[in-house]
């Protein structure tokens, strides 16, 4: 039986850390064009109560995402020690392409993955590479397309990249901008012919248009004095909330009964790292819905106190800084099995479930 086993893993984290009394000084505005009452110092201390963010990373002015993108790629070659000409495809995740620091259009032509397929070197034809704009849960998707083409023997390996930059489109004025973050990370999977169940068991995607879709929006700045009519990454965050509370833990039920586990068998839950408390909050669900109270304190690590909400490469990254012993006490036991989670745009939800091999 063939089966996708992750066999190297990479990450970029920029190198300019932004602490959360960078914003003390900013103007925010509310979204009727307001300037939001509030102080500063108060509206920062409610953000880092909620989200737990205490700094977060911006890329370097001279990089773009293509450029982390390419780093996260190198650095999951070099862990899996093979050939990117061994490649079967190269899918990357995100959003909004490449953006200058002096140039915030959105730049997707040629497409990212095609970018980092060159930065490479990869000569090599039949290596296809695209992107996969999806949200936030692009990468968990691109694993889900991955999986599929190497369990019908279309693919050896295949290598999938969250890459994103939302500093640069977020905007200065709304207080969400705090939130957002950028970086990237990169996962290789392997086909593995084996009896035994391992690699990704199983997975669910759901998308909720009808009445989700825009619940992440572009929009212009909230301050009607901004100099342009430039689009910039807008949220509804009430909302986007309770949606993701109420509609991620079932889904995460799901994916886990179809797998035809028990909730304890789950040793490590991945999900994307938007926001702290909503974060918590899933989990506490979840172990709701089967019918137990009690949350195990390592089952959930956790990367935005200090990376911040990079979209689509929140949950590679994680997986590379546990994988490498880089953050704190967490590991992956061989056997042992982990859970896959983001919800973003769109709205779209996705789950997987991760065995790793003996």
């Amino acid at each position: 039986m063939i089966q996708s086993i992750i066999i190297g893993s990479g990450s970029y984290l920029p190198t300019i850390r932004i602490p959360n009394d960078h914003f003390l000084s900013r103007d925010f505005y509310g979204a009727n064009g307001e300037r939001l009452a509030k102080p500063n110092p108060d509206i920062v201390a409610t953000l880092q109560k909620i989200t737990e963010i205490s700094e977060r990373r911006y890329l370097e002015d001279d990089l773009m995402t293509s450029d982390m993108g390419y780093l996260a790629a190198r650095d999951a070659l070099n862990d899996a020690s093979i050939d990117g000409e061994s490649l079967d495809y190269i899918i990357v995740a995100h959003n909004f392409g490449d953006i200058r620091k002096d140039n915030i259009r959105v730049d997707t032509c040629p497409t990212l993955a095609a970018r980092v397929k060159h930065k490479l070197g990869i000569a090599n034809p039949y290596t296809v590479a695209y992107d996969l704009p999806f949200g936030c849960p692009g990468w968990v998707q691109g694993m889900i397309q991955a999986n599929y083409y190497i369990r019908s023997g279309d693919a050896k390996r295949v290598m999938v990249i969250g890459a994103e930059n939302l500093s640069r489109i977020s905007d200065p004025h709304d207080m969400d901008s705090m939130i957002f973050s950028d970086g990237a990370g990169a996962v290789i999977l392997e086909a593995c012919e084996t009896e035994e169940k391992v690699g990704i068991i199983t997975h669910i995607t759901r998308s909720d248009t009808l009445n989700h879709a825009h619940l992440l929006t572009m929009g212009p700045s909230y301050n009607p004095d901004f100099p342009d009519d430039t689009l910039f990454l807008k949220m509804n965050g009430r909302k986007l909330y309770e949606y993701a509370i109420k509609t991620v833990p079932p889904t995460v039920k799901a994916c886990i009964d179809r797998a035809g586990l028990p909730l304890d068998h789950i040793k490590k839950v991945l999900i994307h790292q938007a926001n702290a408390k909503m974060d918590h909050n899933i989990l506490e669900r979840l172990f709701h819905l089967y019918e137990q109270d009690r949350v195990p304190e390592d089952l959930m690590p956790m990367s935005i106190q200090k990376l911040g909400n990079n979209s689509v490469a929140t949950v590679p990254i994680l997986y590379d800084l546990v994988a490498k012993g880089k953050l704190g006490h967490h590991r992956f036991v061989p056997g042992e099995y982990a859970l896959f989670a983001s919800v973003g745009a769109g709205m779209n939800i996705n789950v997987m479930v991760y065995r790793h091999p003996e």
